[in-house]
């Protein structure tokens, strides 16, 4: 078989089977439910599932000299503090790049005049549906940040190259964060061969 011909099986058969679901939890971002399932093996269980309110949204500033933002803020379910790229949740139903347009501006301030959507991903895909989207954000333009009220944020200008390599190194080791700068570090390095 060639290495690069398509499996050769069915990607849209669930082995699942959902005997009964039952929700568990909600508030304003998550909602939680536990089905009783048959396992792809035949097996009876439960199943937990975490269903997100929001879209997530990460957002990679880059400045004409090539430097980046990184948003640093305590994060209460790690009990650490977490260097990222700005990033928030869009509610599902209004378009991703407006949401990630409020998200620059609420978090750095900046608004941006090119954008490029790099990345669509799940986060946690075995327990949540979350669905995360990474913008490159490019002629940015400065202005007054604005965070919400649960936001302690500390900004950080820093060169582009500096930030992919604190993801390599394990100094971000937020999900979005990583892949997104991995991304962008391959979509420039592309532009920079091709130019």
């Amino acid at each position: 078989m060639n290495a690069s011909a398509s499996p050769d099986f069915d990607e849209t058969h669930n082995p699942w089977q959902v005997l009964d679901t039952e929700p568990k939890y909600q508030n304003p971002w998550i909602s939680v439910r536990e089905d009783q399932v048959i396992n792809p093996a035949g097996g009876r269980g439960i199943y937990g599932v975490v269903s997100m309110k929001n879209k997530a949204i990460g957002i990679i500033p880059i400045d004409a000299e090539g430097n980046t933002w990184l948003v640093g803020q305590y994060r209460y379910p790690l009990n650490e503090y977490s260097w990222e790229i700005p990033m928030g949740g869009g509610p599902v139903e209004l378009d991703i790049l407006d949401s990630a347009k409020r998200e620059l501006r609420e978090e750095t301030g900046f608004s941006a005049q090119r954008w490029t959507n790099i990345a669509r991903l799940h986060t946690s895909n075995s327990v949540t549906d979350e669905e995360g989207f990474v913008f490159l954000a490019e002629d940015l333009i400065p202005g007054e940040v604005a965070p919400e009220e649960t936001e302690d944020l500390r900004l950080w200008k820093l060169p582009f190259a500096e930030a992919v390599q604190m993801a390599l190194d394990n100094r971000i080791t937020d999900a979005i964060s990583v892949a997104g700068l991995l991304k962008a570090d391959k979509i420039l390095a592309t532009r920079a061969n091709l130019a």
